[in-house]
């Protein structure tokens, strides 16, 4: 193939075809057109590439050719009815009926929590031997109140976002393994559990409980989600319905973790705000409290009654 001589035959063709392309509006008889040379420029492009691959010329039929089948079949637009289906039937629906997974994750990781911070607080020398006699000092004195107010309110806010979410993420992409959800779940109850027993061995669980419940109530319980419907999948492969496949049981198990991965992206956000511009506010540490636990109630009945209907109403897997 002369691919110059080829060009020089049918680049009016393209020319034209990325005209009507780029035009805002084409009446019936341009449309017609643009049909008919989108056909003839993908059979151009098919003939380049079986008998003379020259990679500039590739590249630019088939940007040609991406870009006038877009045209043709027109481009997708968001769809507000499809997120107001995602929030208020798929998403609650998904949440709801992976409600006993993440209800009994929230039982035995608060039970191991306060556990452990009842042991911490009664053992001064196990505390020490965590964080050390001046680290767990410096902790109480100053630490812990000012690991909230360390960075500026917003960016703390997104870093706080971003560390959740990607937690949550491992629990729910790890949950059919099992173990690595378990073992995070016990760094983080590790973690409070070591933090909240210093405080309290100290006389400062006011101080502890006070700036971690307002914010701690929707992050934990996001966490919770997130490694209950990863074990949930878990338990689709070990266990499967009789009226369901292994295979089939775990994709819509899947698929249902995927729509609560995109609801948690939103859940905590707004614990990141909470914990950002709330846990550290200047305000009586009950009206904090109070901020939280409503947004925290509120969550519970957007999962557990809107997703009751949801699941009635025969939307989530």
């Amino acid at each position: 193939m002369d691919l110059d001589a080829y060009v020089a035959e049918h680049g009016a063709e393209w020319r034209r075809l990325e005209q009507l392309t780029g035009r805002r509006r084409l009446d019936a008889a341009e449309v017609d057109e643009l049909v008919g040379l989108y056909q003839r420029t993908a059979t151009h492009l098919s003939a380049v590439r079986s008998r003379a691959p020259e990679p500039a010329l590739v590249g630019r039929l088939s940007h040609l050719v991406l870009a006038a089948r877009a045209r043709i079949t027109g481009r997708p637009r968001p769809s507000w009815a499809a997120l107001r289906r995602f929030l208020l039937a798929d998403l609650p629906a998904a949440l709801y009926r992976a409600w006993p997974w993440w209800c009994g994750v929230a039982t035995g990781f608060s039970a191991l929590t306060v556990f452990l911070i009842w042991f911490v607080a009664g053992h001064p020398d196990t505390a020490a031997a965590f964080v050390g006699a001046e680290s767990a000092r410096q902790l109480v004195d100053s630490g812990f109140a000012g690991y909230y107010t360390e960075f500026a309110a917003p960016t703390f806010a997104f870093h706080l976002w971003t560390h959740n979410a990607w937690l949550a993420a491992q629990c729910l992409a790890a949950g059919v393994l099992v173990v690595p959800v378990f073992w995070l779940l016990w760094q983080n109850a590790l973690n409070i559990g070591v933090v909240g027993g210093v405080m309290v061995a100290y006389g400062r669980a006011d101080v502890f409980f006070g700036m971690i419940t307002p914010h701690g109530l929707l992050e934990l319980t996001g966490i919770y989600v997130a490694a209950g419907v990863g074990l949930r999948t878990a338990w689709a492969w070990i266990a499967p319905p009789a009226h369901l496949g292994r295979g089939r049981a775990v994709t819509e198990a899947g698929r249902a973790a995927i729509v609560v991965a995109a609801g948690l992206v939103g859940l905590f956000a707004v614990s990141a705000l909470l914990e950002a511009f709330v846990t550290p506010a200047p305000l009586p540490m009950p009206v904090r409290v109070a901020v939280g636990a409503a947004v925290w109630a509120a969550f519970l009945a957007y999962a557990l009654v809107l997703g009751r209907r949801a699941v009635r109403a025969g939307r989530g897997t």
